[in-house]
């Protein structure tokens, strides 16, 4: 099979890029190199085919799809910080990049996974969340709740064209993926918290850390993924895709410090230091997976404590 991975140097697309090589898929990628990376591909080197570029170039983005028989659509501008700090460009690449995907994909009748978010739920306060949960999102001004819009706005356009046009897609909701080659740059706690364990630095919480959260290892993601894709009863579906057992982020802190036996300390500070004007976040995130499990028999595999594991070996690496 022919697959084209948008994002595919990011770190869910590269991991999807080594799955799809060890079962003797051709594989096509388009990265901006924005927050991909080349060292995720390295090893793929002349096993896959690279373009480095963006997805809002129309001639490029047609030409690759109609030339593929899978499109995993991964490409997107992440990371709360990233978002609040680049927010006009970060809402184009969101919606207007994908756009270009989704009606390209419609054009050439190909088959499409769309990696969409959690953040589409905002702050629901009615935990676990499922497929069907009310979207509760902040003001406009609250800048952080952008990437959640136009996640929404992806989604609902897939939707249409799915009813209107037969697009053969699948939204996939991811839920705190986390596992090697994912950054800390941007914010994403359970590598930054890590990398600061492993050098005996402080571990940085902000607010008092009973903020809870449920992560899932992207090598189970990845499996969901491409089921999901394999499976033609999935098209015009919408799937959660998360790990199980909630912890906050304080009860996280304590326990990285502890598999990796680290002498760090936690340090508390507000969300005012850390975040720009606009920022607001939410105190629990929790899935509910029950659909995705009945659908395609997936269920996560990977405890926190060898998520800890398998990031802090990669990073020592």
């Amino acid at each position: 099979m022919r697959v084209f991975i948008t994002g595919g140097a990011g770190f869910i697309g590269s991991h999807l890029a080594d799955a799809l090589i060890a079962r003797g898929d051709s594989v096509t990628i388009l990265d901006n190199m924005s927050t991909g990376s080349a060292k995720n591909i390295a090893h793929l080197a002349g096993k896959i085919t690279v373009h480095e570029g963006d997805i809002r170039d129309l001639a490029l983005v047609e030409k690759l799809i109609q030339d593929c028989d899978l499109v995993l659509h991964m490409a997107a501008a992440l990371g709360v910080k990233n978002i609040m700090e680049h927010t006009i460009e970060s809402i184009d690449r969101n919606f207007t990049g994908s756009e270009v995907v989704l009606n390209a994909a419609t054009k050439f009748d190909k088959r499409l996974i769309i990696a969409s978010t959690s953040e589409i739920y905002g702050k629901n306060p009615n935990q676990p969340l499922n497929e069907e949960s009310d979207r509760v999102v902040g003001a406009p001004q609250k800048i952080r709740w952008t990437y959640s819009d136009a996640k929404a706005l992806e989604e609902a356009v897939a939707h249409t064209l799915h009813k209107t046009h037969g697009l053969k897609v699948t939204i996939v909701r991811f839920f705190n993926t986390v596992g090697p080659r994912q950054t800390g740059q941007y914010g994403m706690v359970v590598p930054r918290f890590i990398q600061a364990a492993l050098k005996n630095e402080d571990i940085i919480i902000y607010d008092d850390g009973s903020q809870s959260r449920v992560f899932c290892h992207v090598q189970d993601a990845v499996k969901a993924v491409l089921t999901l894709a394999d499976t033609d009863s999935t098209i015009g579906d919408y799937f959660n895709v998360g790990g199980v057992g909630e912890t906050t982020i304080k009860e996280l802190a304590t326990k990285i410090i502890e598999r990796t036996q680290s002498k760090s300390t936690i340090t508390y500070i507000p969300y005012t230091d850390a975040y720009p004007a606009g920022f607001e976040d939410m105190q629990r995130r929790v899935p509910d997976i029950t659909k995705i499990k009945k659908t395609i028999d997936w269920a996560p595999t990977h405890t926190l404590d060898s998520i800890i594991d398998s990031v802090a070996a990669s990073l020592k690496n």
